[in-house]
């Protein structure tokens, strides 16, 4: 019976420590995504302040290869 409860607590110590690693990879990923966010959020905002200065009329004319 001892040797049981001494295969069980093995067991358990090795599922705390997997543990522990997935709860570290999860908070870093959390972290990064917040950061990628941060990041697109930033680019898709210079992004659509160039659409607005971009003058929209295209002049109609030939390009100069013609």
């Amino acid at each position: 019976m001892e040797e049981r409860i001494n295969q069980l607590e093995v067991k358990i110590s090795y599922l705390e420590d997997f543990m522990n690693q997935l709860q570290e990879v999860a908070v870093s990923q959390a972290k990064e995504i917040e950061l990628l966010r941060k990041e697109n959020k930033l680019i898709r905002e210079k992004l659509l302040d160039m659409i607005d200065s971009m003058d929209t009329d295209i002049p109609n004319r030939k390009p100069p290869h013609y």
